[in-house]
């Protein structure tokens, strides 16, 4: 269960960190906008340092950027950096970039990017997120269609014997987060249901899906 910190309160960060570690979270996730490849700014590397010196649970850092080669190196407190196939740069090469930094490497599609679009590069990944809303904002609902890439993820995995975390970003709640599970998905991302409920360690518990 990965926390999404965008649905903090920025105003007490420290105290969110650890409010959400305590309650049960597995992960920080943190959603870096760059108001080009979204529609949307949100923090930077100074936000991923702060957040790291709270905590000893993995940072979970997703660039939404339009030159993640450019810039993940700034990231320090990373432990899995992700980039998006739809960048216009180098995908694999980036990919090998971040691995070579001491990190793991993840990919992410969004809702309307084919599976097809990531296949070439998921022998050299970590970690396949599976966008269930469209990257930029919080708070959207999950959309259902976006259930058969995570199908398809699955069933590659078991044609290649290659092993990465399938992790689902938008719209999780206990609901989803079965769904999800259901078809091969082991990381949930979640805000606002986690930081905004008024008991968050309950709703962590919610979403765990029993192995």
């Amino acid at each position: 269960m990965a926390a999404s910190v965008l649905a903090s309160d920025f105003t007490n960060i420290a105290g969110e960190v650890r409010r959400i570690e305590a309650a049960g979270a597995d992960w920080f996730h943190l959603d870096i906008m760059d108001g080009h490849f979204v529609d949307n700014i949100s923090f930077g590397p100074a936000m991923v340092a702060a957040v790291k010196k709270c905590t000893a649970l993995p940072v979970d850092v997703h660039l939404m950027i339009e030159r993640p080669e450019h810039y993940f190196g700034r990231f320090q407190g990373a432990d899995n950096i992700t980039i998006h196939v739809e960048i216009a740069g180098d995908v694999a090469g980036t990919l090998r970039a971040i691995r070579a930094s001491g990190r793991t490497a993840g990919l992410a599609l969004s809702p309307d990017t084919p599976f097809e679009k990531v296949e070439p590069f998921l022998g050299g990944i970590d970690l396949l997120l599976v966008m269930t809303v469209r990257p930029g904002f919080g708070g959207q609902k999950f959309m259902p269609e976006t259930l058969e890439k995570i199908t398809a993820a699955a069933e590659w995995q078991r044609r290649h014997s290659r092993e990465f975390l399938i992790e689902v970003d938008g719209g999780i709640n206990t609901e989803t987060a079965a769904l999800a599970a259901g078809l091969g998905a082991s990381v949930m991302v979640a805000g606002t249901s986690v930081f905004a409920a008024p008991d968050a360690a309950e709703a962590i518990r919610s979403l765990r899906v029993p192995s």
